[in-house]
């Protein structure tokens, strides 16, 4: 969802780029004058991509953080929970070869 917000954003800031160099071109201004608004333009754009670009990474580096945090949590917890049924699954086969040692011993006798 976000990515796809970025990417709208990324489109439409593009186009309004686009429109707006457009438009100073067929402006009714000298040359100097259009050079000196599409340079201001392109600056502009280039400072508000800049930060876009920033914001995009602060963002994806925030969201990598989170889910690393919680694949953490989660693969503690599974452990946890492997844990306790492997010691669950020890003491039920510790209880089997007790068994076992005393039918064996019956036997013996």
């Amino acid at each position: 969802m976000r990515t796809d917000s970025g990417t709208i954003m990324l489109a439409l800031l593009t186009g309004a780029a686009i429109g707006a160099g457009v438009g100073i071109l067929y402006a009714p201004d000298k040359g100097s004058k259009t050079r000196k608004k599409i340079k201001n333009k392109v600056e502009e754009t280039s400072h508000d991509l800049a930060e876009r670009l920033t914001h995009a990474k602060d963002e994806l580096t925030r969201s990598a953080r989170e889910k690393r945090d919680e694949f953490e949590h989660k693969l503690e917890d599974t452990l946890s929970t492997m844990s306790y049924k492997a010691d669950d699954i020890i003491a039920g086969l510790e209880h089997k070869l007790e068994d076992l040692r005393k039918k064996n011993a019956q036997f013996q006798k």
